[in-house]
């Protein structure tokens, strides 16, 4: 019997990661094509579309990856749980902040599957264009993506779809992260989200879902598991009160909002009482409490026992972790680089991105179990980045990547012009970066470790 021919390696992070996956792609072909779009997703490319990949994967061309993502045979589901697994083996049982967003797309025409005109958050206006919702976990101030679902409208439902709401759709995630066994400490959601009473989401299920089927009310959901929530509201976000009751404003208290990278900055938050204090306690925060500016302001209701009111002002700024997430898979990873129609194909893109960005969360210090290593010899590169932020790991991930990129674009000139000491250079420098490059992915390869996953 003939054993099939080992994959071509790439470069040593992502062969080791991708290792974790090799069972789902039994076909070798198809194993080596999920490395060359890790490569290409993490890699410099400004535009992450499949012609450009193939050139600094040293492709003759792209055909084989559209195959990969349009028919070849491999469950993107299965490709998801696996990628969710390792996550949660990361994490030890540590609960994370949940963060649910949504993302949109700007797409011409309407033969893309889900595109109509709709509000496109990242735009902040109506487009044409297609959105999913996301969810997002923070563990020690890095993030990494969860679960995403695209939202259909109703006037493009194929056979077969039923119509949910964003709210509900975010229910949903966040139930089946809680079955598949992930921790939460608080969640994280904006007013879409905040604004869904009770009551309004029962007349929404009601009809989306004629048969009763009961648990997609996103806070009602929140309640039923017992997670503590930040979530925005609008300004004139009404609340019931009884005969007598009226509304209070408290006074005033600065805090210091601090950021991601360690910076702070003064602002002001008060809490708005509406009849008696419930479980429920409603806030105001702003960054000027004379003008209260509409751009800075913030209206956000909680329910997380003893919350004083620094860490409401900090928890609910982590909602920027959000769109510096987003912004990351979308301009950095390729997210909406995209030239497929068929949301099957998209959703298979999507999850690539979403494994590659969690390529480089796992690079982190607060994602490892172990200390970190002293600083190799590439660190020396001119271009290293000593930050510790999600965006400084990418730089350094793309400079261990270069010399196989690079060696890919420039090959084409050594078939012209045959240099055979430059090949041999190249091919030398690949070697030292493999054998430098300290691994963070060792743990995949411990036999009860890949047992257990596989």
């Amino acid at each position: 019997m003939v054993q099939p021919r080992p994959a071509a390696p790439t470069v040593k992070f992502v062969d080791e990661y991708c290792q974790w996956y090799k069972s789902l792609f039994p076909e070798v072909r198809s194993f080596e094509a999920f490395k060359y779009l890790h490569v290409g997703c993490v890699s410099e490319l400004k535009r992450k579309t499949l012609p450009e990949i193939a050139k600094i994967v040293g492709l003759d061309n792209h055909q084989g990856l559209h195959h990969f993502l349009t028919t070849s045979p491999w469950d993107v589901e299965k490709l998801r749980a696996l990628r969710l697994e390792l996550i949660l083996q990361v994490l030890k049982g540590r609960p994370i902040i949940l963060i649910i967003d949504e993302t949109g797309d700007k797409k011409k025409g309407n033969k893309t599957d889900y595109v109509k005109r709709q509000y496109i958050g990242n735009l902040g206006k109506v487009e044409n264009g297609i959105v999913a919702v996301t969810a997002y976990g923070v563990f020690c101030g890095m993030t990494f993506p969860l679960l995403f679902e695209v939202y259909k409208p109703r006037e493009r439902l194929k056979p077969g779809d039923k119509y949910l709401t964003k709210p509900q759709i975010a229910a949903i995630i966040i139930k089946k992260l809680e079955l598949m066994g992930f921790k939460f400490n608080l969640v994280l959601a904006d007013s879409l989200y905040g604004e869904q009473r009770v009551g309004r989401l029962r007349r929404l299920e009601a009809t989306a879902n004629p048969k009763g089927e009961s648990g997609t009310n996103f806070i009602s959901v929140l309640d039923e598991l017992g997670l503590n929530y930040l979530v925005a509201i609008r300004s004139n976000h009404s609340v019931e009160l009884l005969t007598r009751q009226h509304t209070q404003y408290l006074k005033w208290h600065k805090f210091k909002r601090v950021f991601s990278d360690l910076s702070s900055e003064n602002r002001f938050i008060r809490e708005i009482i509406h009849g008696k204090r419930s479980e429920n306690r409603y806030w105001q925060i702003t960054t000027d409490r004379e003008k209260l500016p509409g751009n800075t302001t913030w209206y956000v209701m909680s329910k997380y026992p003893d919350l004083n009111k620094r860490d409401v002002g900090n928890f609910y700024g982590l909602r920027t972790w959000v769109e510096y997430g987003l912004k990351q898979s979308k301009n950095e990873l390729g997210w909406a680089d995209y030239r497929l129609t068929n949301y099957s194909d998209i959703e298979r893109w999507w999850e690539i991105v979403c494994s590659s960005y969690l390529i480089v969360s796992l690079h982190s210090e607060q994602m490892q179990s172990s200390p970190p290593k002293s600083p190799s010899k590439l660190a020396d590169h001119p271009w290293w980045d000593d930050g510790k932020g999600w965006k400084n790991i990418l730089n350094n991930l793309r400079l261990i990547i270069q010399p196989f990129t690079l060696f890919n674009l420039i090959y084409p000139w050594l078939t012209v012009f045959p240099i055979p000491q430059l090949d041999l250079g190249f091919s030398k420098l690949q070697s030292i970066i493999y054998r430098l490059t300290s691994s963070v992915f060792i743990f995949l390869t411990h036999p009860d470790f890949y047992f257990s996953s596989a």
